[in-house]
């Protein structure tokens, strides 16, 4: 269970696959997190319901640094997307695909409630992509994320791309083993968000603020949104893009490229 929501386990899907359905003996050279007769039964609440948080977030956390330090191992780039449902997130991925492909190597973990439909515009894209459903869940988890590394073929060197599900609030208390968390701002949303979800803005390395072409024919003060969140995390990356006219995707790739590199190194 999520003590963040209060949404339940055991409903959740990686392309296809319940995650719970099947014994968790791995060999050796697998993905993290999985070692052979690990208990994953839920917790079961208690009197003291922060300290059921502090062990989940805590299990959380130990599979999230197993995930990292396999991906360090790769020299592989990973990067989760965190924004609200229909803020543009996989368009804006696709188009990074697309834009990127001959130039650096690129897979992704999709994470919806239900529906496979993102996977498949990744995968339309030439892209490796793994669906993971939550079915009740509000958020990816560094568990699944390291059942859906099993599944996934990650060159070595590659950038991994986690599309979380839509939501400002869980996600940001959970590490999923990435470099960090990049947030996506639609300019059809309000400049405030960033003060109502500031835990989701003071977690994230970088703010896109999408739709940008949309601006000419909206409300949308531009810089009190990126001062409002600089107000809860003054050391955050903006970069004002539009996967419609591909405004600002060169700065945004860029950003990416960096990323690798040092990866790689």
């Amino acid at each position: 269970m999520c003590t963040t929501c209060g949404c339940g386990e055991g409903e959740t899907k990686v392309d296809g696959e319940n995650l719970h359905a099947h014994a968790h003996a791995r060999a050796d050279g697998t993905p993290p997190g999985h070692a052979p007769g690990h208990d994953y039964r839920p917790a079961r609440a208690g009197s003291r319901r922060v300290t059921l948080e502090q062990d989940i977030l805590a299990k959380n956390n130990a599979y999230a640094t197993q995930n990292r330090d396999w991906l360090a191992a790769r020299g592989s780039f990973a990067l989760n997307l965190v924004s609200s449902p229909g803020s543009g997130k996989t368009t804006l991925l696709v188009k990074t695909i697309e834009a990127l492909q001959g130039r650096l190597s690129i897979a992704v973990i999709e994470g919806d409630q239900q529906t496979s439909h993102d996977a498949e515009r990744i995968r339309a894209t030439g892209a490796p992509a793994i669906q993971i459903n939550t079915g009740k869940g509000c958020h990816l988890d560094a568990h699944m994320v390291g059942h859906a590394l099993e599944k996934l073929p990650l060159a070595d060197h590659a950038v991994l791309m986690i599309e979380n599900v839509g939501n400002l609030v869980c996600p940001a208390a959970f590490d999923l083993g990435e470099a960090g968390k990049v947030v996506i701002l639609s300019v059809t949303e309000g400049e405030d968000k960033p003060l109502k979800y500031p835990d989701m803005f003071r977690a994230a390395r970088l703010m896109l603020l999408n739709k940008c072409d949309l601006l000419p024919y909206l409300q949308f003060d531009v810089e009190q949104a990126i001062a409002c969140a600089r107000r809860v995390n003054p050391l955050i990356e903006v970069i004002r893009v539009s996967a419609t006219t591909g405004a600002g995707i060169d700065e945004w790739l860029a950003w990416i490229e960096k990323g690798a590199a040092a990866a790689r190194g």
